[in-house]
């Protein structure tokens, strides 16, 4: 079991920023993939990005360019900093971790872009 937890979320205008950070209960986390989800309200949730071990990142094509993804295994921590954003980017950002296999999901951040 890999506990996590979210933190960063909150309500923000077009344009403007904001940096989500998650924190991992976990031994391995240096050797896990990272990454986040989100649920936009009243859709189904999308992956939105990752990153490797080795720190290798994939993004979905929506976020290219505009989120970047880190971490700090110093910290057991995944930031995710997001830029230029838009109202379609408002949802429920929610921290993952794959270990072995296994996919751990954390409750999640609500993540509010105002027009």
């Amino acid at each position: 079991q890999v506990q996590l937890v979210e933190s960063g979320g909150g309500l923000v205008q077009a344009g403007g920023s904001l940096r989500l950070s998650c924190l991992a209960a976990e031994s391995t986390f240096s050797r896990l993939t990272m990454g986040w989800y989100r649920q936009p309200p009243g859709k189904q949730r999308e992956w939105v990005v990752a990153i490797d071990s080795p720190g290798n990142t994939s993004y979905i094509n929506a976020v290219k360019g505009r989120f970047t993804i880190s971490r700090d295994n110093a910290k057991n921590t995944v930031s995710l900093q997001m830029d230029s954003l838009k109202a379609e980017d408002t949802a429920v950002y929610h921290c993952y971790a794959e270990k072995f296999g296994e996919y751990y999901m954390g409750k999640g951040v609500l993540v509010t872009v105002s027009s």
